[in-house]
């Protein structure tokens, strides 16, 4: 049969207080596959509960092909040989995303501001800048990020509320660095929270080896523990030493 001649029937809920994500996910996922769609809402509470009871199911949206039920979203997508994300698996995705988009910003910075796209400055602000976003990320859950944080990082086992002062501390530092002023204070605890945190998790992934998730982007990520939150702290050192000495901290 024909990709364009396939058929398949949806049912959704779309209330008039909500329209479920999911199934809009779907319908767009069966439209560009090839998929003719007979996209059947479900109105009401009394509908859905309906629909759920008739055919033993706990979640909408369903989806059903050639008259077998395939399922919801994740489940369209594996019948669909789409690639579906496992919630568990590592992944360092929000690293990549995160340090590209700071890279590029700090690019297209140093080319409006200075002329040139490639410079000290564009570095100096590659590196604050991801200073400033990291700190964003923890912060969004300051909870979660110092509970992870406490599985590796040495200082906050000692004095439990650092957890809590990391963020701040490193936001601080990024910002002050973004600007270039008060130099005095950024540079020290730039190079105080990166030094510790390096200690810390080159003690827990490559001493004691480890197997632990990074708290570098927030309490809620799968980041392995390892080279990428290393690298976080050995920029902040080096961004802390290279201000130290190139603005005549000495």
């Amino acid at each position: 049969m024909a990709t364009s001649q396939r058929k398949a029937t949806l049912y959704r809920m779309m209330t008039k207080d909500h329209t479920c994500p999911f199934g809009l996910k779907t319908l767009d996922l069966l439209e560009r596959s090839g998929y003719q769609v007979e996209d059947k809402h479900l109105g009401s509470r009394e509908e859905i509960d309906a629909f759920k009871s008739e055919h033993d199911v706990d979640t909408t949206p369903q989806a059903f092909i050639s008259g077998e039920r395939i399922g919801g979203y994740e489940e369209v997508r594996k019948h669909l040989d789409k690639p579906v994300q496992d919630p568990d698996k590592p992944t360092y995705r929000p690293v990549i995303a995160l340090f590209s988009m700071t890279a590029l910003t700090a690019l297209v910075l140093s080319h409006s501001m200075l002329g040139s796209a490639i410079s000290v400055q564009a570095v100096e602000w590659f590196i604050a800048l991801s200073m400033v976003a990291l700190a964003l990320l923890k912060l969004q859950d300051i909870e979660a990020f110092s509970t992870m944080f406490l599985n590796y990082d040495l200082l906050a086992q000692r004095w439990v509320p650092y957890g809590y002062v990391y963020p701040f501390a490193e936001g601080l530092a990024g910002v002050l660095m973004v600007g270039g002023i008060l130099n005095w204070l950024s540079v020290p605890v730039a190079f105080f929270i990166g030094t510790i945190g390096a200690i810390s998790v080159f003690k827990a992934v490559y001493i004691d080896r480890r197997e632990l998730k990074c708290a570098c982007v927030g309490g809620s990520s799968n980041v392995p523990l390892g080279f990428v939150s290393l690298t976080e702290n050995l920029m902040m050192i080096g961004m802390a030493l290279w201000m130290f000495f190139a603005h005549g901290l000495i």
